[in-house]
């Protein structure tokens, strides 16, 4: 029988794995300049972490990969992470619920079942949190920070939607629902189904006028605010807090310049969401979002604290990254040795580890295809020559010194584009 990976998982190639880093390169660096420290949560974890407080929603529930843990005498349910936000969750309740704010950031594995394989079940993604404020410049820095890395990545198209659950909660807590009906109405709208609020007919008419006016919520302007606040002030004195709150964030967005539009309807995510929620898309390609989570922390067990983060989906943004961005550049060499000399293999191994101590690749040539290499250095004749193997300049060389010097005049150090 022939040996095959699992149905829905994948391989990464080499070529892959450098857009992997360079992706996972950018987020970390971007993460560092604002001052996020990364933790690493297990893979596995206790399903109740995730059913106990309704923190995923039914449909994805569904879909998680659960297990007894027979290993000792529990017998725990265990999962696969299907989210990274969550076990960040709970490492700050157990370690780092004394400090007044905690910037965290990660780069983990999540899986999640798809019953046709033909998707990722194990997927990748970059994420940050900031835990322990409660404002909408918190909000706002994190949307800065998921722009800044895919800035940096040079994505094209890109395209940030704004959303509120904390809006779509006070309205739905006034349809006249019951408290069972009202999370089932969320969590069809967080699992992506918005039409189920246009198939609700309110008892008011005023509650009509401001559920057609919240699916028709789309736009820039943060007029669009102020004109449903001012419209439903009066009748509907819940909806003015949450939009308040929208319209401090999109007013931050506007003086920090980042381009957005407010979609109501586009509002997806996980059932612990409170506030602000945003998407990011890349020519249309759904590639990041996160949003407020103030609840989350207290109902794990945690003493109040307010939160939020996003998430960045690796696997989608590799997949737009072009051909120069995933490239490395760092010069490398390619060293050919007569492996009959001793004394040259000593003196090309003593070059090779010089080369490597100043940041460049270099390697031995072992008779296999030409590497992407732009330099050789040939041991094999006397005088060693070094050779630009771009425009064909050659170079006398005698030790590693001789390698450097002709390196740095041609202008190769390392990370010489930063």
């Amino acid at each position: 029988m022939r040996v095959q990976k699992c149905k829905g998982s994948r391989d990464l190639s080499p070529a892959e794995m450098a857009r992997f880093r360079t992706v996972e390169s950018a987020f970390r660096a971007g993460c560092a300049r604002w001052g996020y420290e990364e933790v690493r949560t297990p893979t596995l974890e206790y399903l109740h972490l995730f059913t106990s407080v309704g923190t995923l929603t039914p449909g994805m529930l569904g879909k998680v990969y659960s297990f007894l843990d027979w290993n000792g005498w529990s017998g725990e349910r265990v999962v696969l992470r299907p989210d990274g936000t969550i076990p960040v969750a709970r490492y700050y309740i157990e370690d780092r619920a004394e400090k007044a704010v905690a910037r965290l950031c990660y780069v983990a594995n999540v899986f999640m079942f798809e019953e046709t394989g033909e998707k990722d079940r194990e997927r990748w993604q970059c994420g940050a949190e900031l835990i322990g404020v409660s404002s909408p410049l918190a909000d706002a820095e994190l949307i800065a920070l998921a722009m800044e890395v895919l800035k940096k990545l040079d994505l094209k198209c890109l395209e940030l939607r704004l959303s509120h659950a904390g809006l779509i909660r006070a309205l739905i807590s006034s349809l006249g629902l019951n408290d069972e009906e009202q999370t089932s109405v969320l969590d069809q709208i967080l699992d992506g189904n918005i039409d189920v609020l246009a198939r609700i007919r309110p008892g008011k008419p005023e509650l009509a006028r401001a559920l057609a006016s919240l699916l028709d919520l789309r736009g820039k302007a943060p007029g669009f605010l102020h004109n449903i606040k001012a419209l439903f002030v009066r009748d509907m004195p819940q909806l003015v807090a949450p939009v308040d709150n929208f319209i401090a964030t999109v007013d931050l967005l506007e003086m920090l310049g980042c381009d957005y539009q407010i979609d109501i309807t586009s509002g997806r995510g996980f059932e612990y969401y409170t506030g602000v929620m945003f998407r990011i898309l890349a020519d249309g390609e759904h590639i990041g979002g996160g949003g407020r989570y103030d609840d989350l922390i207290p109902l794990m067990g945690g003493k109040k604290t307010p939160a939020s983060g996003f998430a960045l989906y690796v696997d989608r943004i590799m997949g737009k990254l072009a051909p120069e961005t995933a490239k490395s550049q760092t010069p490398g060499v390619l060293v050919k040795v007569d492996a009959t000399s001793p004394e040259t293999v000593s003196t090309a191994m003593d070059i090779v580890r010089g080369l490597h101590e100043q940041g460049f690749v270099a390697r031995l040539d072992l008779g296999e295809p030409t590497p992407d290499l732009g330099w050789t250095l040939d041991m094999t004749e006397s005088p060693f020559v070094l050779a630009n193997r771009l425009d064909k300049r050659r170079f006398t060389i005698n030790n590693v010194a001789d390698v450097l010097a002709v390196l740095g005049e041609e202008d190769a150090r390392p990370n010489r584009s930063a």
